[in-house]
């Protein structure tokens, strides 16, 4: 038998090296291109890589987990981004530099969603609010790593960084050798006909388009705002960065709430909060003329993006618990796909009308979400 708290650690530790994982090339980008001297094409290629490596993760873990389980799954994973992190850190090879980037996505897309699927399985209540919890950490790692590296760069350069958070990950994957995890699902739940055709259900792919425009929205806001804060808002540099950071802390401050105040809250409650206070924080941000009135805006959409994956995936493991592996894989799936499609889309769209095209791309994702979330809801009853 499995012990429910180690398991939650262990699960814990590994979102928090995806948050690491999501930030830490993007945190060495100019060391990167300094050491292999490449212009903002070759660097745009090159960071292309990890979202390809984080989206074949997520097409491998549901099935895998489903049938095998947990442990080796996730000792693979660390092992991947083990790899990853001292690839990046120490070679001198475009070609190892590119396979490098793509095991590290691969490890943290596994890695990304085996944790959420197996917190969703051993919550047998509070699903949503246990999953918020679980993207705390997510927060943790992703703020964590330009901090760390802000901190030692007087000691020593990113790269010895990035090796040390390695040898972290090494870490964490003795911890998932040692330690037990729940049993496959081949094992505990016979799975019937029916259960495979529930992956196939409109319910699935509603809460999955839902999942495509919450990534899709995260991404552009994540990548864009600090250019249409300086250039639309005329913010210097540092105030947009920071900025930037004071979104990602609203994220965290509501998951924070939502896996404690508000966890009794009902899923409807929750959703239609977040997404007031995503079309909120996108209208003060288009509208607002002092810089508060912008930091204030960035918290209110970091807060209500907050909700969108643990509350969606709740549902995911409540619904579909006989096959959970595969649902969260094709949920995570189209989510990224999302990610990965309307981030390439919006940079042809601020490329022809300008960056004040962002608010109008955020408007538009905003209400489809409501839409969708709407009939998810119908659907429910």
């Amino acid at each position: 038998m499995y012990h429910k708290n180690k398991v939650i650690i262990a699960a814990y530790a590994g979102m928090l090296l995806f948050g690491i994982t999501l930030i830490t090339l993007g945190a060495v980008a100019q060391d990167l291109r300094g050491k292999f001297n490449l212009d903002a094409e070759a660097a745009g290629t090159l960071f292309s890589i990890l979202p390809l490596g984080i989206l074949a993760g997520s097409l491998v873990f549901g099935p895998v987990s489903d049938k095998y389980g947990y442990k080796h799954l996730l000792i693979i994973a660390g092992l991947l981004m083990f790899l990853g992190f001292e690839g990046i850190a120490f070679t001198t090879s475009m070609g190892v530099l590119k396979a490098a980037i793509f095991l590290f996505g691969m490890g943290g897309g596994i890695i990304n969603g085996a944790t959420n699927a197996l917190v969703a399985d051993v919550s047998k209540l509070n699903k949503g609010a246990n999953l918020a919890l679980l993207g705390v950490f997510f927060g943790i790692g992703a703020i964590g790593m330009p901090l760390l590296i802000g901190i030692f760069r007087h000691y020593t350069n990113s790269f010895n960084i990035v090796a040390g958070v390695g040898i972290v990950t090494l870490l964490v994957t003795a911890y998932y050798i040692v330690i037990v995890f729940p049993a496959p699902k081949s094992i505990v739940h016979t799975t019937t006909r029916y259960d495979w055709k529930k992956l196939l259900s409109p319910l699935l792919l509603l809460i999955s388009m839902v999942l495509f425009f919450q990534s899709s929205l995260e991404a552009i806001i994540n990548n864009w705002t600090t250019t249409y804060l300086m250039q639309h808002s005329l913010l210097p540099e540092k105030d947009a960065l920071f900025a930037l950071s004071l979104h990602m802390a609203g994220m965290i401050v509501m998951r924070l709430l939502l896996g404690s105040i508000m966890r009794k809250w009902t899923i409807g409650n929750i959703m239609w909060l977040s997404l007031l206070l995503i079309f909120a924080g996108i209208l003060l941000m288009q509208t607002g003329t002092g810089k508060w009135w912008l930091f204030i805006s960035l918290i209110l959409s970091g807060a209500g993006l907050a909700a969108g994956f643990p509350v969606m995936l709740g549902i995911v493991g409540e619904r579909f618990a006989a096959v959970s592996g595969k649902a969260f894989s094709v949920a995570f799936t189209i989510a990224l796909t999302g990610n990965i499609l309307i981030n390439y889309l919006m940079g042809i769209v601020i490329q022809k009308y300008g960056i004040n095209s962002l608010v109008t791309a955020c408007y538009i994702e905003v209400g489809l979400m409501a839409i969708l979330f709407a009939i998810v809801q119908n659907k429910i009853k």
